[in-house]
C-alpha cells in the first residue's frame, strides 16, 4: 500500500522518480526497485514524505494510528 501511495503522490505532483532517489542520495535503480518491491523501511517512508511534504500514518495491532511527520522526527531525535 505505500508503494501505490509513493507512486500516486509522484503521479500527481509530477515528480520523477530520479528526483526522489537524488534527494534521497541512492541510484535511480535502487530506489525504482525497492517501489517495485514496495520493501521500502519506516525511516525511508518518513523520508520520502517528508520530501514530497506528506505525512506517514501507521497502525499498530491495537489500532492505535500514529501520524508521522517531519517536525515528530526532530523531536525524537
Amino acid at each position: 500500500a505505500g508503494a501505490s501511495a509513493i507512486k500516486s503522490i509522484l503521479e500527481a505532483k509530477n515528480i520523477k522518480i530520479k528526483d526522489i532517489a537524488n534527494k534521497l542520495g541512492i541510484k535511480e535503480q535502487v530506489f525504482s526497485n525497492k517501489l517495485y518491491r514496495n520493501t521500502f523501511t519506516l525511516s525511508e517512508y518518513i523520508k520520502i514524505a517528508d520530501i514530497l511534504e506528506c505525512d506517514v500514518k501507521t497502525i499498530s495491532r491495537d489500532g492505535a494510528i500514529t501520524i508521522t511527520n517531519k517536525e515528530d522526527k526532530e523531536e525524537a531525535e
